[in-house]
Parts: C-alpha cells; structure tokens; sequence
C-alpha cells in the first residue's frame, strides 16, 4: 500500500489563496466611491441582466467580482439574512458589520475547508449614514477576510493599477456625476498608456442616495443617466 501524498497545511493554504487570486483577477474591476451625498458603485459589466451591484437592505449596497453563481449565491443569503433580522427584531438591527461578518465567517469556512474549492469572489458591503463620516464601507476576500475602506477602492482585474489612479486623483466632497467620471477614467486607465474608451453601455452604476426621502436609499442609475455624467465634463 502506498503512502498517501502529503502536502504542508502552509502549502495547501497558499495553492487554495492562488486559485482564487487568479479567477478573481481574470474578472472585471468594480469600484467603490464616496461622493458627497452618499457611495457610488461602478463597475465594468457590459451585461445588462446580470448585475455586479445590488441592494441588500434599506441602506445597504452589495457589490461582486468573481464568479457569478458563486457571489450571486451570497447576495441571496445576504437578503434573506436581513430580512430575517429585520423582521424578527427591528429595521434598524440590520447593519452593514452584521453582514459583512456574516459574509466573512461563510468564506473563510469555504476557504479553510477541504472538502470544496474556495469561492473566485471578493465582496463590497457598504452602508449609507445620515452624515458622511458615519458610513461603512468593508471588502471581503476569498479568504473571510475584512477591511474596512475609506473613501474609495477597488477589486477584482487590473486592481492596484486603478487604485493607484483613483489615489492619485480623488478629493473628498466629489458630486456624484465627478465621482462616477473619476471611477470610468480610473477603470480606462492602462498604466501609462493610451487610456481605454470606455461607453457608457458598458458600464453598471449604482448608489446608496443619503438625500433620498424614501427609506431605500439603493437607486440604479440608467444608461441614459451614465452618460450624462460622463459628458458633463
């Protein structure tokens, strides 16, 4: 009988990490950004049925990259989280940490588990305040890990060449048409090089709206809109 192969937990872990760095990285950017009355989601998503961005709860975004049954997977939990919690306690219980802990605790199970392979995902969970300083933004990776973000990020594709730009270039108090311009020229960017054209049709834009006199403060911005932005320059 031969012995079974053996690989060091280390090794394991960091083949399992490689795996879902590289499924990730083949996706498309999503961008977080917080303009002055609320966050906006950009992403690069020339599909027009399935969404990267969409709303959790009352106050609350969610944004994906990866693989689409996998974090599409995750949203519908992530509803059904909240609505249990907001209907068994109060609408005021559900909360963006609660959510991204949620979140964090199922990847890093996934991830630390053997018997399946990690999820290709990274996740934007963000909530709106009344006041700009009070929002809540986090990014969770494959592994269950969590960050909390200020201003602005980005996962998924060429991640750290758009980061770099949207550094470079974000000042806080944007509008949100400035800020939507900032994360298309941030997402065209291509280190150096002759920026790519982006059309609005290709993009996928939503925003937590703290103005909003509604309690769901989630709005998606049509096409039309987009690009109205985008030539407001």
């Amino acid at each position: 009988m031969t012995a079974p192969f053996y690989v060091s937990p280390e090794q394991l872990m960091k083949d399992r990490a490689d795996f879902a760095r590289k499924g990730i990285a083949r996706g498309r950017s999503v961008i977080v950004v917080q303009y002055a009355d609320g966050i906006a989601f950009v992403a690069e998503n020339p599909s027009q049925a399935l969404h990267k961005i969409s709303e959790i709860y009352d106050r609350i975004g969610f944004a994906a990259v990866g693989r689409y049954n996998e974090f599409e997977n995750l949203r519908i939990a992530g509803v059904r989280l909240a609505d249990l919690r907001g209907y068994s306690y109060d609408r005021s219980d559900v909360t963006g940490r609660g959510l991204a802990n949620a979140y964090a605790q199922t990847l890093g199970t996934i991830f630390s588990s053997g018997g399946e392979k990690p999820y290709e995902v990274e996740l934007f969970v963000a909530e709106v305040a009344d006041a700009s300083e009070e929002d809540q933004i986090y990014r969770l990776t494959y592994d269950g890990s969590v960050a909390d973000v200020a201003t602005h990020a980005v996962m998924g594709g060429q991640a750290e060449q758009v980061e770099a730009y949207l550094a470079e270039h974000y000042t806080p108090g944007l509008g949100l048409d400035a800020a939507i311009r900032l994360a298309a020229a941030a997402l065209a960017s291509n280190d150096g090089e002759e920026a790519r054209v982006i059309e609005p049709g290709t993009l996928e834009v939503a925003v937590l709206d703290r103005t909003r006199a509604l309690p769901r403060k989630f709005k998606r911005l049509p096409e039309a809109a987009i690009a109205a932005a985008l030539a407001d320059a």
